[in-house]
């Protein structure tokens, strides 16, 4: 699997009357995705609402993903939970329902040691059945998988890369110096992954593909590419878009985007609330300014368009 570029954190899109999954938007979402150019699809992360997921809409979602991806692209599911035994059985679920790999989190809540973290790691890696991507998410996990861990883990067979969410430069300084050619390091915030990517990072783990594709896969390039004063372009046309999507919790203010731009309902599942009134305008604002919403009316209408905003 090659792990580089910009992979879309795919939200999931229910529906306004009862609560269900909306699986055409999510394959309308799939589809824009795919000819946008992303690298590939991450399922039923926390952008996807994982933890209010039962275990059949999980199966559903990656299975959708798979139909609809039809191999263009690879399929990771987000697999991760606070036990061990339980995150093995959810990977292993994941990998029947077609998943290419795992992206495991560390544990939430309970905060294990690094020992700890390098134990559950290490035997999902050996009996989940799917290449794992290790994610670090220090700001809602509360728990740190240090550098010193992932220099262990990578040399675990069926470990392959790592989503770096902790912004720090240092951070991802310390990672990509040890690291091995076939271990991929990834970025997990959009706002730093232009900056990790010209460091030496593979790319991104990104919340904003989902209403951005072709913009983030194009700051990807740019910045693998080295190019400075082009990662900068194309850096300052997203600004606004990773302010919007930081205005509250994720997937929070990404469900009111994507709702406006036609897929799917505004609805998230308690105790996540639609974004604050408050905070309407500049979101309006912000994708009117981008092209988003002129690009995805002329999908709609299958036209070609030129635009040279975000696509």
């Amino acid at each position: 699997m090659n792990l580089s570029g910009s992979f879309c954190a795919l939200a999931t899109p229910f529906r306004a009357t009862n609560d269900a999954l909306d699986l055409e938007a999510f394959a309308r979402l799939i589809e824009y995705q795919v000819d946008s150019a992303t690298r590939g699809l991450v399922v039923a992360g926390s952008t996807g609402e994982a933890a209010a997921l039962s275990p059949e809409e999980f199966v559903t979602l990656i299975e959708t993903a798979v139909r609809c991806s039809a191999g263009r692209v690879p399929v990771i599911a987000g697999t991760g939970l606070q036990s061990t035994r339980k995150t093995i059985e959810h990977t292993r679920l994941a990998a029947s329902a077609g998943a290419q790999a795992a992206l495991v989190v560390a544990p939430a809540y309970v905060r294990p040691t690094q020992e700890g973290m390098y134990r559950h790691f290490s035997e999902v890696a050996e009996h989940g059945g799917l290449p794992v991507i290790l994610y670090n998410v220090p700001s809602r996990t509360a728990c740190d998988m240090l550098p010193d861990v992932v220099s262990r883990l990578q040399s675990r067979a069926g470990i392959i890369g790592i989503k770096e969410a902790c912004p720090d430069e240092s951070r991802m300084r310390d990672l990509l110096s040890i690291k091995r050619d076939s271990f991929a390091v990834l970025s997990g915030d959009d706002p730093t992954c232009a900056r990790a990517i010209l460091a030496g990072a593979a790319g991104v783990v990104s919340v904003t593909a989902n209403i951005a594709p072709a913009a983030m896969q194009a700051l990807c390039e740019s910045a693998a590419g080295n190019d400075v004063e082009g990662t900068a372009r194309h850096q300052s046309i997203l600004h606004d878009l990773f302010e919007l999507l930081a205005v509250e919790p994720n997937p929070i203010p990404l469900k009111w985007c994507l709702h406006r731009l036609g897929f799917g309902a505004d609805r998230l599942r308690l105790p996540l609330l639609p974004m604050s009134a408050s905070y309407h305008a500049q979101a309006e604002r912000v994708l009117n300014e981008s092209g988003l919403l002129e690009h995805l009316a002329r999908r709609v209408d299958s036209s070609p368009t030129t635009t040279e905003t975000i696509k």
